[in-house]
């Protein structure tokens, strides 16, 4: 029963075992703002509180005092006892910042801010947010909201949004719209299955926001599942590292509001444009263990079917049982399409499938009971052990028609139905495996499909929603079998020229972000008033760092030099003697893309050809610098042999985001980035487990690998290089693009060919 005494003595000083303890299981609620009317939210706070038996204090406060609804009104914060846990705020805006000021005063854990108008409302309102930040910094009063549709936590009697029938159990919700919230809670209490143990209406996040509150429900032991829906992350990088933390113990499903690829137009690099906002928020949670949700009628189901998932998932591949081919087929397409593999039924279960289902069965997987069913509904939780037994199979997908036989076919089928029923949550609990189960009767309720959710089994209508929950608990289950871990440092070797072998590693300059004192190539840029980083500087930042090799180059000042490089060291092929086919590529300080100028020349041989090259170049810069109003800033040419034809032509680049931090993009490379679109992202630091998986993930990977009887490419030196590029960027966080474009791959080596970067702006 909720009391309105004191806590009890030594309550308040106990440390609580998270930071926000107080405020997400608080002892003690006071209510700024009570009110007497009933539809105002001072009241139903109050009422909704005693309603769900809050079992800790509770303090309406109020200027006119005496009792509301049995309890004593307080008549101001500063009479509130000291310590109070949480404060209900539901004054008007503008006092809130007044109210977290006289709450810190009186040592409150945390206030929820109901009030709107705030930064939703223009400037006058953000002004207001910031003075509501401002005082919950310095009081030390951790503020959820304002603007939050309010918060629940079933397990201690919370409800400050007054939503009856919301079922209790071990699934939390952090939401930033209200209605999102509302959706979900209204399909939970009209559906059996796992309910809520805690609710947070993110609101403004003036003060908590996401990834401190993911943090607290990772301690929390009352939630296994996590549901969040936001539209941005205003600390991507911090949410980042807290969820790589709390995936690897409760699955985190996230559903993002807003997935367009809006891009970023100020992209000064391929790396930038390729990088958009959606493809790397997608891949900060692929790298966290975080999985993505897409549709909202799937998001419930999907949390439920993981609620259970507490060990690691053993075996090839998931099952199908059926009792209809067509069915069957577009479970393992939605399956296989979800990435989850089918399990080979070894021939000994196939056999016993033979036996208990006929000839006209399918035994091996899909399996369809082509009818036997339909005299006898066991027949199921016998197929069911048997699959459930097999080594091979990590899981089973039950779909069809079971729930309904009696209905479909005859009410004498109802009895065995049931049996059945309550064999199958038998035979699933035992064998520790999952079971995600699809009947077209779902929607009927019947006492079978009762029984089954009695064991924690729910009937999904939707076949795709079922396999998508299949594919959820393939990709959680394998993943705690891998023992994610998280990313530790990249391991990245140093080296001196170009090509050059590799050095030892320097693991202490690759680990989470060690930063030196800025380059005399950033320095000097700095010094010229230049974001643009010459190729010269490039280079210099990345031997610095190591394990990048790059083709020989030298720089050309004057057509003369040109012509000394093309008629001396550069003549003939090392290895051949024979004429050397050179290129000669602008030093810009104006036009970084060089392509697009005029500021490349390929086949370059002897002194006369370099020669009008070089002339051809500078002619090409000062017409483009004239034609767009910028000053070429040429500095003269890069003269370098000319590479061999690459097995693949690859990308490597690294964008400084503004909220996820240091980011590294791998790709095919060339000038058609772009429009092939082929890459893979992910958050720095990354492993070498991590860049081969990036690897593996773009779909030039069968040329990396060889493909019809062609070589692959050195792998091992792809990863050294694309690992080095990280490491210079973890050193610089002044430089805030870096790319390598062209990177050469071949068999025996990789080169990089070109190099940008740019800098922080000041």
């Amino acid at each position: 029963m909720t009391k309105s005494a004191a806590p009890a003595p030594g309550l308040v000083e106990r440390i609580p075992v998270h930071p926000l303890a107080r405020v997400f299981r608080p002892r003690s609620i006071a209510v700024i703002g009570a009110s007497w009317d009933p539809t105002k939210r001072g009241h139903q706070v109050v009422r909704g509180l005693l309603a769900r038996g809050f079992q800790g204090t509770l303090h309406p406060v109020n200027p006119r005092g005496g009792e509301l609804l049995g309890l004593p009104v307080v008549a101001g914060i500063h009479e509130l006892p000291l310590g109070v846990d949480l404060a209900v705020v539901c004054t008007p805006a503008s006092t809130t910042p007044a109210v977290v000021e006289a709450c810190g005063a009186r040592g409150v854990g945390g206030a929820l801010v109901l009030a709107v108008g705030f930064r939703e409302t223009g400037t006058e309102g953000a002004l207001l947010e910031a003075r509501l930040g401002e005082a919950a910094r310095r009081t030390g009063v951790r503020v959820i909201g304002p603007n939050t549709s309010g918060m629940m936590n079933l397990g201690v009697g919370i409800d400050l949004l007054g939503l009856p029938g919301v079922p209790a159990g071990g699934i939390a919700l952090l939401a930033q719209s209200g209605n999102i919230a509302l959706d979900l809670f209204v399909e939970a209490a009209d559906s059996p299955g796992e309910g809520f143990s805690i609710y947070v209406g993110m609101g403004n996040q003036a003060d908590l926001d996401l990834a401190e509150i993911l943090d607290y429900l990772g301690s929390d032991p009352a939630t296994r599942v996590i549901m969040v829906h936001a539209e941005g992350l205003q600390r991507g990088r911090a949410f980042w590292e807290v969820a790589r933390r709390v995936a690897m113990r409760k699955p985190v499903l996230f559903l993002k509001g807003g997935r367009t690829e809006a891009g970023e137009g100020s992209a000064r690099s391929h790396t930038g444009a390729v990088a958009t906002d959606l493809r790397l928020f997608r891949a900060a949670l692929a790298s966290a263990g975080v999985l993505e949700v897409t549709r909202v009628d799937a998001w419930l189901a999907l949390a439920r079917s993981l609620a259970d998932l507490r060990n690691p998932l053993e075996g090839e591949g998931f099952a199908i049982l059926s009792d209809g081919g067509g069915q069957a087929t577009l479970a393992a397409d939605a399956l296989t399409e979800g990435g989850v593999p089918l399990a080979t039924l070894s021939p000994g279960v196939q056999g016993k499938l033979r036996e208990l289902l006929g000839m006209a069965a399918a035994v091996t997987n899909p399996v369809d009971v082509a009818g036997a069913g339909d005299r006898d509904p066991e027949i199921f939780a016998t197929a069911l052990r048997l699959l459930l037994d097999e080594p091979s199979v990590a899981g089973v997908v039950q779909v069809g028609l079971f729930g309904g036989y009696a209905l479909r076919f005859s009410s004498t089928l109802e009895e065995a139905e049931q049996k059945a029923a309550q064999d199958m949550g038998v035979i699933a609990r035992e064998s520790g495996k999952p079971l995600i189960f699809q009947s077209i009767y779902a929607h009927a309720r019947t006492e079978a499909l009762s029984i089954l959710s009695s064991h924690g089994i729910q009937a999904h209508r939707s076949l795709e929603v079922a396999c998508a929950a299949a594919a959820s608990l393939w990709t959680m289950g394998t993943s705690i079998s891998r023992g994610a871990s998280a990313p530790q440092s990249a391991s990245v070797p140093q080296s001196a020229s170009a090509p050059q072998s590799a050095k030892p590693p320097n693991d202490a300059l690759a680990g989470a972000g060690a930063v030196v004192s800025p380059h005399p190539a950033v320095m000097r840029a700095r010094s010229e008033g230049r974001s643009v980083l010459l190729e010269p500087e490039v280079r210099a930042l990345l031997e610095e760092a190591g394990g990048v090799a790059l083709v020989e180059a030298h720089l050309a000042r004057t057509r003369d030099e040109a012509m000394d490089l093309a008629a001396g060291p550069l003549r003939a092929d090392p290895d051949t003697g024979n004429p050397q086919s050179l290129v000669l590529r602008v030093v810009s300080r104006g036009f970084p893309h060089k392509t697009e100028v005029g500021g490349v020349v390929l086949g370059v041989r002897g002194a006369e050809e370099a020669a009008r090259a070089f002339d051809g170049i500078m002619a090409s810069l000062t017409a483009a610098g004239e034609a767009r109003g910028v000053d070429p800033g040429v500095e003269g040419v890069l003269v370098s042999p000319r590479l061999a034809t690459p097995t693949v032509e690859l990308l490597v680049g690294v964008r400084r985001d503004p909220s996820f931090g240091p980011v590294l993009t791998v790709g095919a490379g060339g000038t058609l980035v772009e429009v092939l679109d082929d890459v893979a992202l992910r958050l720095l630091p990354v492993t070498e487990d991590d860049v081969r998986e990036m690897l593996g993930a773009l779909r030039v990977a069968p040329l990396l690998r060889g493909y019809r009887g062609q070589p692959g490419v050195d792998e091992a030196a792809l990863v050294q290089l694309i690992l080095g590029v990280a490491a210079t960027a973890l050193r610089h966080p002044e430089v805030t693009e870096l790319e390598l474009n062209p990177v050469f791959a071949y068999p025996d080596k990789v080169v990089a060919v070109d190099a940008r970067g740019f800098l922080m702006a000041r």
